[in-house]
């Protein structure tokens, strides 16, 4: 039975439309457009037979059909197979050379062009991803190799008289139950995942060693292997427990103006086999490690899925590993997938999982970019000594008289060490004197610009003659008010001299000049004090009787009695209010006049009075009449002798107060 059909033609097709990872090479995409796809590769490698194992001498349950596609026996009817289609098929008596070079070594020349490419080993337990990543001493891996390879280009790229200088540096770390833990300081502890402003993946604390040689390489990378957590289980001696990543990253600067800087990372990843507890026989820690690699790996399965269905979100953020792959994964970068698979009866299961999830990868569509920018770059400041900054006139005017007697015994040598640090392609002995003169003149100009916090040289020649149009107006404005500041010191000193009389009986208050600074001092807060209103009746009936005042001090209302024949320092801390008989009178009448007139939304401006209030008083309006006087509120139902007063408290008050 074929697998492929329909959706094998289509990525056919899809595949002559677009460029490979292994031959793509891209440039730099304007910001107006997306740039072109580039789906992941996917190689599928059958190891051998291991000797010595259950089920070595049974015959194969993979047989692969050509250098692309191979087939699979049929659980259910064991009279068809699955047939799958890939970039590659590795049999068992590939090498570890014809894998690098077939799939992995195309994809190193896009690091030098500042874009991202990785390298993941996927496959169950015991089917030889560490031996494709690593190898052996006799039969080195995808990662050495790699490494030899990308070593040796950069020094090609980077040597003397090539337009760009290069810089590589190497970092690995392992994804252990969840944990990121960088190898090469396992003291760091657990580091967290990052996203930039830009959408890059990356990770604050991990440790950066710079390579040169391959050596160097081996020098960091060997000891950081051995601090991988590794475990023997039934079915593998030396299984890995963790997800291992090897982060390469090249910098490349331009020595030569723009000044580009580009950057492309290599991801090298050899994710941990999924297990089948029954047939390892996994307990306590070890069952643990198995049930976190076993659910990263199943949301790697889900990011695929959402990947190829074209779904709105996309759980990078589920685990770990599918976070540190979201650029290898439907983001930036060239990705190469090798499956490995294992030719065993008994893994068969393992084998079907690992080829569909193959088949699911190979649809993901990746874009890459060249992450490129420019940086500018700023001339060392010149460091000039006190008689160069000061020129030669005033130099000689800074030396006084006794020094330009005596004068100096040899000739100062200043300006031409100067000279060397300002220009290292001409000594400025051998300069015209006035062409000396005139960029020593032009570095002070530039040194007070810089002082005062002007980008002259970083800024466009339009924004550069406008910024200083701007500093010429603020300029004659600082003039102009000095002028105006000793115009109106003059007007004082001369009102002084004339009438000198007003000088000793001058107010605090006076005109100062505008660089002293004058200080106010805040007025004391007024203290409303409320009083009853049969007090203010008893005081329009006899003025000189004492006044009770209520004042409220904190939480705590104390009477206090304050005698009419008082100094007025004393009512300057407490304001009172004194309502004369015509002002009572005057808001009687305005309230009446309101009962009798006003609305319901009237009434309800008065306090105290509510929209319950206010329909009860219209109510008994329509029933009795208009009121005869204030005080018949209180035979509106509802309305109490006691809110009577405190009715007329309120508004009387409140009225006296606008009043005044």
């Amino acid at each position: 039975m074929d697998a492929g059909g329909t959706a094998q033609r289509r990525r056919r097709e899809m595949a002559a439309t677009i460029s490979g990872a292994g031959r793509c090479r891209l440039s730099k995409v304007g910001a107006g457009r997306r740039p072109p796809p580039a789906r992941v590769r996917v190689a599928v490698r059958l190891r051998p037979f291991v000797d010595g194992t259950e089920g070595a001498g049974d015959p194969p349950c993979v047989r692969g059909l050509d250098s692309c596609s191979l087939e699979i026996a049929n659980w259910r009817n064991h009279q068809e197979t699955l047939k799958y289609q890939f970039d590659a098929f590795y049999g068992e008596k590939s090498s570890q050379q014809d894998i690098y070079a077939g799939s992995v070594q195309p994809i190193l020349r896009h690091l030098l062009e500042g874009q991202n490419a990785s390298v993941l080993a996927y496959g169950p337990t015991g089917a030889g991803k560490t031996h494709t990543m690593l190898g052996s001493p006799e039969q080195p891996g995808v990662i050495p190799r790699a490494l030899m390879d990308l070593l040796q280009l950069t020094r090609e790229e980077g040597g003397e008289g090539r337009p760009w200088a290069l810089s590589v540096t190497m970092s690995y770390l392992e994804i252990y139950q969840e944990k990121v833990l960088d190898l090469l300081d396992p003291a760091s502890g657990d580091l967290v995942i990052r996203e930039d402003c830009r959408g890059n993946i990356l990770i604050p604390g991990l440790t950066q060693k710079p390579i040169t040689s391959f050596a160097d390489f081996e020098r960091h990378f060997l000891p950081a292997s051995r601090n991988r957590t590794v475990g023997a289980t039934r079915l593998n001696q030396r299984s890995s427990r963790s997800h291992a990543v090897l982060l390469v990253k090249v910098d490349q600067r331009e020595r030569l103006a723009p000044f580009r800087q580009r950057e492309g990372k290599l991801y090298l990843i050899d994710l941990a086999g999924s297990e089948d507890n029954r047939r390892t026989g996994n307990k306590g820690l070890r069952l643990k490690e198995s049930g976190a690699i076993n659910s990263s790996l199943f949301v790697l399965g889900k990011v695929v899925d959402a990947l190829n269905q074209g779904l709105p979100r996309v759980p990078y953020r589920d685990s770990k590993l599918t976070r540190l792959l979201q650029d290898s994964l439907g983001g930036s970068a060239h990705s190469i997938l090798i499956a490995n698979i294992a030719p065993e009866r008994r893994f068969y299961l393992d084998t079907v999982s690992a080829l569909n999830f193959a088949a699911r990868s190979k649809e993901v569509i990746n874009r890459p970019f060249t992450n490129e920018s420019l940086q500018l770059r700023v001339l060392a400041p010149v460091k000039l000594s006190q008689k160069e900054l000061l020129g030669p006139s005033e130099a000689k005017r800074a030396r006084g008289p006794e020094e330009e007697e005596i004068g100096s015994p040899e000739p100062p040598a200043a300006p031409a060490s100067a000279s060397q640090e300002l220009s290292p392609l001409q000594k400025l002995s051998s300069m015209d004197p006035a062409v000396l003169e005139r960029l020593l003149s032009l570095d002070r100009l530039l040194g007070s610009q810089a002082s005062q916090g002007t980008h002259g040289l970083n800024t466009p020649r339009r924004e550069r003659m406008v910024l200083m149009k701007t500093m010429e107006e603020k300029d004659l404005e600082i003039e102009r008010l000095k002028m105006k500041q000793k115009e109106l010191e003059a007007k004082v000193l001369a009102q002084e001299a004339v009438d000198p009389k007003d000088k000793e009986n001058s107010s605090p208050t006076m005109l100062q000049p505008l660089a002293r600074r004058t200080v106010t001092v805040a007025k004391p807060l007024k203290k409303a004090v409320v009083m009853p209103l049969q007090l203010i009746q008893e005081q329009a009936a006899s003025p000189s009787a004492e006044i009770h005042i209520l004042k409220k001090k904190g939480r705590k209302r104390k009477l206090e009695s304050l005698d009419a024949s008082e100094p007025e320092e004393k009512a300057e801390d407490c304001w009172e209010l004194q309502i004369s008989p015509e002002l009572l009178a005057h808001g009687r009448q305005k309230i009446l006049d309101l009962l009798n007139e006003g609305s319901a939304r009237d009434l309800r401006s008065l306090q105290r009075i509510g929209q319950k209030k206010a329909q009860l008083i219209v109510g008994w309006r329509e029933l009795h009449g208009p009121f005869s006087q204030v005080e018949d509120l209180e035979r509106v139902e509802g309305i109490s002798g006691k809110q009577m007063e405190s009715f007329l408290k309120a508004n009387i008050l409140g009225l006296a107060a606008s009043q005044r």
